[in-house]
């Protein structure tokens, strides 16, 4: 089932423009003003650095948690800038406040860099946070070693569990909408938060204590294994990207980009403890949709916008294509690819973008026509699909 990296509609807006507000990647925003609001289903006034601002009055804020707020036109009553940077909450302080908006029976757990609200089982809880912290460590070092030296988050990164599929439908319909029983998992720019369900549930493995090793290897020998897993390291690539500087949240980063670097990361090893080792095995799955599915020209539309990601028909196919391209560019073209990386790191939220622009940019980065760089990743997709055939 397809995962995804969330984008309220209401942000697709022409006449933005980012704020100075003197924030890094990943930092919490220093120039902070207070605004009072007269929007309903908003708090009256707010703490926030002002991210953009639209030329109608609009304004993108974040807020000292690092959730995004939408002040449409109109809303914003007064502002005043505040002297002092924002003290942090600790994390049951967050913890607790997200539990105040979820429904009765979550519990939290608090990790080294993750609070983690869940209503499943606590051992369930501390097996995928196992996940998220091992995730968290080989993100930051696999970066830093291709050249890129991120900034660990500056805050918790927030996970929400829900026990089941039905519980977490209801919720997630508020962000995806009729998609919800389509999407398993995924990542909320807004908010910032990962949110999925116990995906065991369906095995009836929900409650045994899935910390303990025996469970543990339960789950392993499960049909839900790889997609849980998958879905796990998918959605916290996303937010490790989006909290550590490689991209910035509602910036014109490709999804081809964002969506490739998550699914290069997601790939299962069963017979890993945990369920998964480390970055970059072969993505079988990906490997043989994307072979049996391509055609001449694929590559090149997801490169130029986003719409394939975005259609009823076939995203499966884009996100195929947008695994092959990353694998490629990684193992062939590496540091063009991070020099790649590092120009789409500075662009800033909501700033202006084009299909030709991206092509441009794109075919600039790598020396080669966008069309020449589709044939050879089929070509080593296709050497690729044949040695795994012969093991």
């Amino acid at each position: 089932m397809p995962r995804r990296c969330i984008l309220p509609a209401c942000l697709l807006l022409a006449g933005w423009a980012a704020a100075s507000c003197g924030q890094d990647h990943g930092a919490v925003p220093a120039d902070r003003e207070s605004i009072e609001l007269r929007a309903a289903g908003t708090p009256p006034t707010v703490e926030a650095a002002v991210v953009a601002e639209a030329v109608d009055g609009g304004m993108l804020l974040e807020l000292d948690d690092g959730r995004y707020l939408l002040a449409h036109p109109g809303d914003v009553i007064s502002r005043r800038p505040l002297p002092e940077a924002a003290t942090a909450e600790t994390p049951r302080q967050l913890g607790e406040r997200v539990l105040a908006e979820l429904p009765p029976g979550f519990e939290l757990l608090l990790t080294r860099h993750y609070v983690v609200c869940y209503e499943t089982s606590r051992d369930y809880a501390k097996w995928c946070a196992a996940l998220f912290e091992r995730l968290h460590e080989v993100f930051l070092n696999f970066w830093s070693r291709a050249g890129i030296e991120l900034t660990p988050p500056p805050r918790p990164l927030v996970v929400v569990i829900f026990s089941d599929k039905a519980a977490y439908e209801a919720h997630a319909s508020r962000d995806l909408g009729a998609a919800a029983d389509r999407v398993v998992g995924y990542y909320n720019l807004m908010s910032n938060r990962v949110t999925t369900f116990d995906l065991t549930e369906t095995d009836g493995l929900t409650g045994t204590g899935a910390g303990s090793a025996g469970t543990a290897n339960q789950i392993m020998a499960s049909p839900a294994a790889a997609g849980l897993v998958a879905t796990l390291v998918h959605e916290a690539a996303h937010q490790m990207a989006f909290n550590s500087g490689l991209h910035r949240r509602l910036a014109p980063v490709p999804l081809w980009v964002s969506e490739g670097i998550a699914i290069y990361f997601e790939t299962p090893d069963l017979a890993a403890s945990g369920g998964w080792r480390g970055i970059g095995p072969p993505n079988r799955p990906r490997l043989d949709h994307f072979l049996a599915h391509h055609r001449h020209g694929d590559l090149v539309a997801i490169i130029s916008d986003d719409d394939r990601f975005r259609a009823v028909e076939s995203p499966l196919d884009a996100y195929a294509g947008a695994w092959a391209l990353t694998r490629y560019l990684v193992e062939a073209k590496k540091t063009k690819f991070i020099d790649y990386l590092r120009r789409q790191s500075l662009k800033q939220p909501l700033a202006d973008d084009s299909s030709t622009a991206r092509l441009r940019e794109f075919e600039a980065a790598f020396g080669a026509s966008a069309e020449a760089v589709e044939q050879e990743v089929v070509k080593a997709a296709a050497r690729l699909q044949t040695s795994l055939r012969g093991r």
